[in-house]
Order: C-alpha cells, then sequence, then structure tokens
C-alpha cells in the first residue's frame, strides 16, 4: 500500500479549501462518472453542450480502446457514454497546453468507430461519434470565443460530408460568470475555478450546479478519496514546478530540448508517464522515445 494511504484519516484536513479541482482527471470522473447523481449530471452536460441531439438517456462504456498495433499503447480517455440512439460521447480532460491536441483527438475518436465495427455494426453504418475536449488552455489566443464545434465539411458550400464525425473544444480559460454569459459559459467558469470557491456564487443555480457542487464538496469525500486528492495535489505541483522550472531554464540557455530532459529525468525518478505527459505536453509516443535516447 501507497505510504500516503497509510496516513491516519482522523487528522486530514482541507484546509481553507471547500471544493475540489474537479478539472484533475481522476476527480472529473469522479464527478461525471462515479459520484451519486454522476450519470445525471453527465446527461444534463451533454444536453447543454450538445442540445441538437436531444439527448434522453446515457449508458457509460469502457474508457480504453486496444491498439491494434501490439508496440502501442491503447487509447485512454477520461469518461466514455453512449446515448438511447447510440450515439458516442468521449469526454476528455486536458490541463497543460499541447499544440497537436486536435490531432490527438481525431486519433482518439477512430477508435470508437473503429470498437463499434467490432461489436457487429453493418460495415461502416456506425453511429456518429463525438469527442469532446474540456481545455485549460487555449489554441486560439487571439479569440475571446470560448466554444469551437468542429465537423467534416465541403471547403466550398460547406456541406457536410458525414454526420459521423463532431469535435467540441471548450476552452475554459475563457468562459465568463457574469448575468449574460450563456449557461455553457457559466459550466466551464465553474469546472475552472471550483476549488477557488469558498461557497457556490450567485448566478450558479439549476439542477446541474446542485449536482456539480455537491459532487465537488469535500464534505461528500470519504477519508480515503481527501487522501487521495492531497496526494495527486502535491504530485501536480510538483510536475508543473518541474515543467516551468526547464520552461524557463531553456528560454534562458537557449535549450531547445531541456523540456525533453527534464521529462526524461522526471520519468527515471519513476513518475507516472501519463502524468508527465499531461503536465509536459509531450505525448506518450514522444516520451516512450526519450526513454531510448541519451539526452
Amino acid at each position: 500500500m501507497n505510504k500516503m494511504m497509510t496516513m491516519k484519516t482522523s487528522s486530514l484536513s482541507c484546509g481553507p479549501d471547500r471544493y475540489a479541482d474537479i478539472m484533475l482527471d481522476d476527480w472529473f470522473k469522479r464527478s461525471f462518472k462515479e459520484f451519486g447523481d454522476a450519470k445525471r449530471l453527465m446527461l444534463l452536460f451533454l444536453q447543454t453542450l450538445i442540445p441538437e441531439r436531444k439527448i434522453a438517456s446515457i449508458t457509460y462504456t469502457s474508457e480504453e480502446s486496444t491498439n491494434q498495433n501490439p508496440d502501442k499503447k491503447g487509447v485512454r480517455v477520461d469518461v466514455e457514454c453512449t446515448d438511447e440512439n447510440g450515439n458516442r460521447f468521449l469526454v476528455e480532460v486536458q490541463q497543460a497546453k499541447q499544440s497537436d491536441f486536435y490531432d490527438r483527438a481525431v486519433f482518439d475518436s477512430t477508435f470508437a468507430i473503429q470498437r463499434q465495427l467490432e461489436e457487429g455494426a453493418d460495415e461502416y453504418g456506425f453511429a456518429p461519434v463525438y469527442f469532446i475536449g474540456i481545455m485549460r488552455f487555449s489554441l486560439h489566443p487571439d479569440s475571446k470565443e470560448c466554444l469551437y464545434r468542429y465537423s467534416l465539411k465541403e471547403d466550398n458550400s460547406g456541406e457536410l460530408m458525414t454526420d459521423h464525425l463532431h469535435y467540441i473544444f471548450l476552452e475554459v480559460t475563457k468562459c465568463r460568470r457574469d448575468s449574460k454569459a450563456p449557461l455553457i459559459e457559466k459550466v466551464g467558469y465553474a469546472l475552472n475555478h471550483m476549488a477557488e470557491f469558498k461557497e457556490r456564487p450567485e448566478g450558479f443555480e439549476g439542477e446541474f450546479f446542485d449536482l456539480l457542487f455537491k459532487s465537488a464538496d469535500f464534505h461528500t469525500f470519504a477519508p480515503e478519496e481527501k487522501i487521495k486528492y492531497h496526494y495527486d495535489m502535491t504530485t501536480e505541483r510538483d510536475i508543473r514546478n518541474q515543467i516551468k522550472y526547464a520552461h524557463d531554464e531553456g528560454q534562458k540557455e537557449g535549450k531547445d530540448n531541456e523540456r525533453q530532459r527534464i521529462a526524461k529525468a522526471m520519468l527515471d525518478d519513476g513518475l507516472d508517464p501519463e502524468q508527465v505527459a499531461r503536465y509536459s505536453g509531450l505525448t506518450p509516443e514522444q516520451l516512450a522515445k526519450l526513454q531510448d535516447r541519451n539526452l
């Protein structure tokens, strides 16, 4: 058992914090898949984000797809579900900036298509797939927009090529909380700032926010969950500090490979590759190559 998990829970407190940062992978999954009315919360989120689908119910599916290439890892997203019509929704939370995040979204979405064919769907008769990226960074720094939607269309006429692939990206760092903000912006603002709230802000009423704030409230956490959360936050801060140091040193010294060198050092120290990838912005494939190189 991890040493952190052997701490005495009776003395554990959450300090001045009331709500957890649910933009962290495990805690987003707790809120939207595992805790209490998580299924209802996810349904309301999808209804707000994709009202045109008129989703009435959802069923959770596996978040991991097997890669047919035995030398490559499977694809894993934070939460995946289907609706009553078979539409697939892949929801991925991303903390650190990844310039190739859109490419990753396309790659991940293809596995949701392949899995349908493996499950016996008619040839090419797969249900629509939605990749939903909740991003704590922006790939559009010069724009005030926070919500971006993509599909496959003809360049000139805009004719939809297929209804079977859709991509939605919510850049939560741009979301507002003022009274004129659309509901989806308030949702994004709450996700991004949850850990800063001492109480629920005015204007965040309704069933969705009732469930969201309840799921993030430390009072609903079991003692072992509080321990794991504090451990995760400590690990996140350590990795972020190392990445920031690598970035600052790389800028000062002009070393293009400084980030890769620090990432490799973290891997050599036994840090989880998924966390190193998340906060360094490097892909799992790039990290795998780093482990075989001498920087």
